[in-house]
């Protein structure tokens, strides 16, 4: 693993209207809009949908490394996140992700272990222990 701290950039240009592009250098370009439940085409990767992607890939990237460095063998790990958008006290925002897990484990397992890893997953995810993060904005706006 590389030192801390590590930097991660998204870049967007958009027009007024028409999906919006995401880049990230080396990476193919993946075209979002809003989802249907704020009047979105439907289809497409949404800010929404890919913040409840982004926790379930985290946590299963999480249980990756937990099971291996505590050598635990399993054989599959199927997860669902749930992300509740809802507005309290005039904002909106996520006030709850749920991960619904199952993990396919050999016979003979100790299956208290292996739920008790798949709990450290959780509680050691990058992508779920940052939804507190500080929000920064560094505006420019350019006239012509």
């Amino acid at each position: 693993m590389h030192p801390y701290p590590h930097q991660y950039t998204v870049h967007v240009n958009a027009e007024p209207t028409g999906d919006v592009p995401l880049d990230s250098a080396g990476l193919p370009t993946l075209a979002t809009a809003p989802p249907v439940e704020f009047d979105g085409p439907g289809g497409r990767w949404s800010p929404e949908t890919l913040l409840c992607a982004a926790v379930a890939d985290c946590f299963v990237l999480s249980f990756r490394a937990v099971a291996r460095a505590s050598k635990l063998d399993w054989t599959a790990l199927d997860a669902r996140v749930e992300g509740k958008l809802d507005r309290v006290d005039g904002r909106t925002f996520f006030t709850e992700f749920v991960v619904h897990a199952t993990l396919r484990v050999p016979a003979g397992t100790d299956q208290d272990r292996a739920a008790k890893l798949m709990a450290k997953a959780e509680h050691v995810c990058l992508v779920s222990n940052s939804l507190v993060a500080q929000r920064r904005l560094e505006p420019t706006v350019v006239a012509g």
